[in-house]
């Protein structure tokens, strides 16, 4: 009779729970019985452990064989136990000694072949087993960055089974060849299996543009002043305009306004991209905030979780400590969007099924994005919206009042008019003018009148405001409360010209303010007209 035990760890939600993996050799008819409430993957490592015990070089015993995983009461899911077993059964049968795996967890799937295929819930998995005392892990080869990351915890990345038996018996380890430079890793192919939510960008995630950013964003200052107060005070927001006006683009660049994350933040991140398969190729550690922007057809349990048999992350788990974006938010479900209500105040998600509970951490910053009306052109400035009343009351409606309770924020976007897509350059520090017209920038020609920054002797220095010399000035609507700096029109004014022209460069004659002016002015060459500017209020 021969016994032997070594550890692996079963993941119940993104927390795990060490399991101790029991062999038993008897005298008796072979057969191979597997024990502890295993699921169906899990059943069928009886013949992929077999396969790859022979096509390693051992011997499969020739007895009557017991695997049990205690404890029994914990459902056990997945491929990930297939190591632990195939060295609990050489274990047992003296091919290795039983005394070296007592004190190993070991995480890995195994091929026929004998070699080792990486498993989803590396990095939870050795934070258990770190948690639990242990010091020695033994992971796939392509999986031990993951599990370096884990400080206290000794971690041995192996290619296949018989470089597993050659290190335990203390024996010399064969070179297992390399795949093709050139090629996919066929070992990392159940990670990136298209079709099954689990590539890089299943649920919506993608890792931040380092082009994205905020400063990219020309005028919207409201809605810019929104976007950094949420981010700075973690406050949702809730962006609702017409179609263009730059809901998504805002929304886009706010993981560049958030900070980076601290060490304990980053292992919560990848520990719950880790379960769902979606850890960035050749990252294993994020440090960013995570963006994820699912489609507005995502059902609730794309959102919030959940799955048939093993409750998987949802998409306000895959955005703990980032950002979950809405975009077109009335188009989702009702139900769907109603379920992130307790996500929302409680940072978390429990999920019920009949094989248990999981819990996923569900603490995000939550953007909204909508059209004001179903053809979006619905506005209290203008009146080109053709839906009719009851079309609007019932496209808002979509959204319940508790999920806008939680919105602390909520920006009306409007379109970026001409004005500020011209002059998107930084401006000057404006001097700001007496409103009635009679301080000292006052124009000579009278009140209502303002000159380019310097006053009156701003000059245009090659031409005139008027083709043959006739002044006629450009005049510029102001909006309340907004002045002029330098000679290009502020974001909201409005330049007319009598004439189409070049543009000129302004100076000032009394100081050494410069710019040019990227809106024609009727100049033409050969005159020092000084060029006027109009208030018109």
């Amino acid at each position: 009779m021969g016994f032997a035990r070594t550890c692996s760890v079963a993941l119940v939600g993104v927390e795990g729970v060490v399991v101790e993996v029991q062999a038993d050799l008897e005298p008796g008819v072979a057969a191979f019985t597997l024990v502890g409430l295993p699921d169906k993957s899990l059943s069928e490592s009886r013949d992929r452990v077999r396969a790859a015990v022979v096509n390693s070089g051992g011997e499969w015993p020739q007895k009557k064989l017991t695997v049990g995983l205690s404890p029994a009461s914990v459902p056990k899911a997945g491929s990930g136990f297939d190591l632990a077993i195939a060295s609990a059964v050489l274990g047992a049968a003296e091919r290795i000694d039983p005394r070296v795996l007592a004190d190993i967890v070991m995480i890995g799937e195994l091929g026929l072949d004998g070699r080792v295929r990486p498993v989803r819930g590396i990095l939870p998995a050795v934070l258990a087993a770190a948690d639990a005392g242990y010091e020695q892990v033994v992971v796939p080869e392509c999986a031990a960055a993951e599990a370096s990351l884990v400080p206290g915890v000794s971690v041995l990345g192996v290619r296949s089974l018989r470089q597993l038996i050659a290190v335990l018996a203390d024996e010399p380890v064969p070179d297992e060849e390399p795949d093709d430079p050139g090629r996919p890793d066929p070992l990392m192919a159940g990670l990136r299996m298209p079709g099954t939510g689990t590539g890089a960008h299943g649920l919506g995630t993608a890792p931040h543009e380092p082009g994205h950013d905020l400063t990219d964003v020309v005028g919207q200052r409201s809605a810019r002043t929104a976007v950094e107060v949420s981010a700075a005070g973690g406050h949702h927001l809730f962006l609702e305009g017409p179609p263009g006006a730059g809901k998504t683009m805002l929304a886009e660049r706010m993981p560049a306004v958030l900070p980076r994350l601290n060490r304990e933040e980053s292992l919560e991140v990848t520990a719950v991209h880790s379960v769902a398969g979606l850890l960035p190729t050749g990252k294993p550690l994020i440090d960013v905030p995570p963006y994820c922007a699912p489609h507005h057809s995502a059902t609730m349990q794309a959102l919030v979780g959940g799955g048939p048999h093993v409750a998987r992350p949802g998409a306000v788990s895959m955005a703990h400590r980032g950002i979950l974006f809405l975009d077109e938010t009335p188009e989702f479900s009702p139900h769907a969007l109603d379920a992130l209500r307790q996500p929302l105040e409680a940072g978390h998600v429990v999920i019920a099924r009949s094989a248990g509970v999981v819990r996923f951490p569900a603490r995000f910053l939550m953007v909204l994005a909508a059209n004001p009306c179903p053809c979006g052109r619905f506005s209290q400035r203008d009146s080109l919206c053709e839906c009719p009343p009851s079309a609007i009351r019932r496209y808002q409606a979509r959204l319940s009042g508790p999920l806008l309770d939680r919105v602390d924020l909520r920006v009306e976007v409007d379109p970026v008019s001409r004005a500020e897509l011209a002059h998107r350059g930084p401006a000057a520090t404006p001097r700001r003018p007496s409103p009635t017209g009679s301080g000292p920038h006052a124009s000579a020609r009278g009140p209502g009148w303002l000159a380019p920054l310097g006053g009156p002797t701003a000059r245009c220095p090659d031409g005139s405001c008027a083709a043959g010399g006739n002044p006629r000035p450009a005049r510029w609507r102001r909006p309340s409360g907004a002045w002029s700096a330098g000679c290009s029109p502020p974001a909201g004014w409005t330049a007319s010209c009598a004439s189409p022209g070049p543009s000129p460069t302004w100076s000032d004659t009394t100081g050494p303010t410069r710019g040019t002016s990227p809106w024609p002015c009727n100049c033409a060459q050969g005159s020092r007209a000084a060029c006027r500017w109009r208030s018109e209020r």
